[in-house]
């Protein structure tokens, strides 16, 4: 059946109005009151075809988790605990009287983002910039001129080690046959972990002839495990079939990888992870995926992230990356600032200014181009204040949903303190002028000093 409408119904006998105890200033409970939900609403429609059944979840309730969860970089089971603690995140997620309980179990969350999608998420983004512009913040023109960078959206794995990969292949090939009823003759658990913490000390000690032996065998020992399985592999009949090959097959691509492949698997669980080298001293190689985040030029708005897979050149994604933006905004983009990554990039109709670029560079130009730094501390902000930092969403599809639900809860952090600002200075101005009141009203305002 289809979700609940996003206004609860009111008239509860015994209930506690919130709206009757809260600041109604508050900035979520302008921001909660000004979002377009019903576009969210009738984006989801079409997921529901039945007409019976208990009603779904209110859509404006998901995305409103959803929105607080990337804007206060919290995980599943946090925001929806925090949700109950706090009116205000009440409020902005449509309820009228305060609520005691969960209103989800956090596993939801995890079925609407596959039931929203990318164009679901890319519809939240939009609707952040639609209030931005209604709040003064953005103009029209804004749209026309973003800036343009790449970063690296690391994956919720541990540090790939061989060992490590080797050792986690053998835990689940073992659990793997005993869960479908294969006899192994040997599973190594004793020998094998012990084997693996020896490789650890040599490589801390720099002994890596040493490191490299033991390294031989463990991987033998795991290669025994894998050919006594795929022995026995014809036993297994059905659906569960399917699910051990898929195991065999990424355990035999462990076995197999050399150090200088091109595509290695870095987490078992995990396969879209890829290892992007990055020239930084203190971190050089990061595994994850690319990620392109588009802003404004002079505002600082997100309008566009999208995860780029398979390690492509900088000046390949910008087609894509504009595209994405332009989709959007909803608006046409005339001009892209970059950086010398992007060195032979063309996208036609769009003028690209790239930083160092000598040709037909006036002053105007150079202060725009100059301007492009300006997304370096905004893709800072994504990662330490928001959830860019580590991905925890499975595949493909969960990293170009995490890339996008990034850029809202950045905008909605934007709103927030903007709106803030805003306040304090009404209150400042209220308060000077009631001072000017009460001074105009002294008798004598010459015999007071201040």
């Amino acid at each position: 059946m289809g979700p609940k409408p996003s206004q609860p119904q009111t008239g509860e006998l015994f209930g506690y109005p919130l709206r009757d105890h809260l600041n109604l200033k508050h900035p979520l409970i302008l921001l909660g009151d000004r979002i377009q939900w019903e576009r969210i609403d009738a984006l989801v429609a079409d997921q529901f075809k039945s007409r019976t059944g208990r009603p779904a979840t209110s859509p404006r309730l998901i995305a409103g988790l959803l929105y607080l969860q990337h804007a206060f970089d919290l995980s599943d089971e946090e925001v929806v605990a925090t949700w109950v603690e706090n009116p205000y995140w009440q409020v902005f997620t449509g309820e009228i009287y305060l609520q005691t309980r969960p209103p989800i179990d956090p596993s939801s969350l995890t079925r609407w983002r596959k039931r929203l999608g990318e164009a679901g998420v890319e519809e939240m983004l939009s609707l952040t910039l639609v209030l931005a512009q209604e709040l003064g913040m953005l103009k029209e023109s804004s749209f026309k001129t973003v800036i343009v960078d790449t970063t690296v959206m690391p994956k919720a794995i541990a540090h790939p080690t061989d060992s490590r990969l080797l050792e986690r292949t053998r835990q689940h090939l073992v659990k793997a046959a005993r869960a479908r009823g294969l006899k192994l003759r040997q599973s190594y658990s004793r020998v094998a972990p012990q084997l693996a913490r020896q490789v650890g000390r040599h490589a801390h000690a720099r002994q890596f002839k040493r490191m490299r032996n033991v390294l031989g065998k463990l991987r033998k020992r795991v290669g025994r495990i894998w050919r006594d399985i795929d022995r026995q592999r014809e036993q297994v009949t059905g659906p569960l079939r399917q699910w051990l090959d898929d195991l065999m097959a990424r355990a035999e691509r462990i076995l197999t990888q050399q150090p200088k492949d091109r595509n290695k698997l870095y987490a078992l669980h995990a396969q879209e992870v890829e290892c992007i080298s990055k020239g930084k001293a203190r971190n050089p190689y990061e595994f994850g995926v690319k990620v392109s985040i588009t802003t404004t030029h002079r505002e600082g708005f997100v309008v566009g992230a999208r995860s780029m897979p398979g390690r492509p050149y900088d000046g390949h994604t910008l087609y894509e990356a504009l595209e994405q933006a332009s989709i959007v905004g909803d608006c046409r983009i005339d001009t892209a600032v970059v950086d010398k990554g992007y060195r032979g990039a063309d996208v036609p109709g769009v003028r690209i200014l790239r930083s160092g670029q000598r040709r037909g560079v006036t002053r105007g130009i150079r202060a725009m181009i100059r301007r492009r730094s300006a997304i370096e501390p905004t893709i800072g902000h994504m990662k330490t204040d928001g959830k860019l930092d580590r991905n925890w969403l499975k595949g493909a599809l969960g990293d170009a949903l995490h890339a996008v639900l990034c850029g809202a809860g950045h905008n909605i952090r934007l709103l927030l303190r903007r709106l803030q600002r805003r306040l304090r200075r009404f209150c400042a101005f209220i308060l000077l002028s009631i001072l000017a009141c009460v001074w105009l009203m002294l008798p004598d305002r010459s015999e007071i000093t201040l």
